[in-house]
């Protein structure tokens, strides 16, 4: 089953999407912006990755296409908890062109759309570096509140970063497509 949104598909992972999530691995300037530690990967541990975790229920992982099958991106959902009902929410689009013309949203709108409706999750934590505004925007945007930040938590480029930490509720985000009629044509 594909994830459809407005502007994007949400569709599983194949082998042939390994050297495009690579290379997304490997490219230092996208691998700054986002949380957590970065390695070289070599295509034979982006393999044993994904023989290692194609069947995690607990760590699903979408490739982002547009709607000319053009793929633009990874999507996730990590960390999910069943029991609480929550999990971590993250996205990175690979191609800087396509920054700024609504692919991010909607890729977070139906990623957040699937884990509340049809998942049946009720929180989505987001984590992000507080530099990154662009990211912070867009996660506002689509109905995170920031409800806190670590200070000196992340250490990158030779220094620590203070990352914010955000969340959604369902109930927010049903608020916010109410608000915003974003699934109405």
């Amino acid at each position: 089953m594909n994830i459809e949104g407005k502007l994007v598909t949400l569709r599983a992972i194949e082998k042939e999407d390994l050297e495009f999530m690579r290379t997304m691995l490997n490219d230092s300037e996208m691998e700054n912006l986002v949380v957590g530690w970065a390695f070289p990967v070599s295509k034979y541990q982006q393999e044993k990755w994904y023989e290692n975790n194609i069947q995690n229920q607990n760590n699903l992982r979408f490739i982002i296409e547009d709607k000319f099958g053009e793929v633009i991106g990874q999507a996730n959902l990590s960390n999910i908890d069943w029991k609480n009902r929550k999990a971590t929410r993250g996205i990175k689009l690979a191609k800087e062109k396509i920054r700024g013309k609504g692919f991010g949203t909607d890729a977070i709108m139906t990623l957040t759309k699937y884990a509340f409706e049809e998942l049946q999750l009720n929180r989505l934590d987001i984590f992000i570096l507080e530099e990154n505004i662009v990211s912070q925007k867009l996660a506002i945007k689509t109905g995170v509140v920031i409800e806190g930040k670590k200070r000196n938590c992340i250490f990158k480029n030779g220094k620590y970063h203070n990352l914010l930490i955000g969340g959604i509720l369902k109930s927010d985000y049903k608020k916010l497509i109410e608000k915003n009629n974003y699934w109405k044509d």
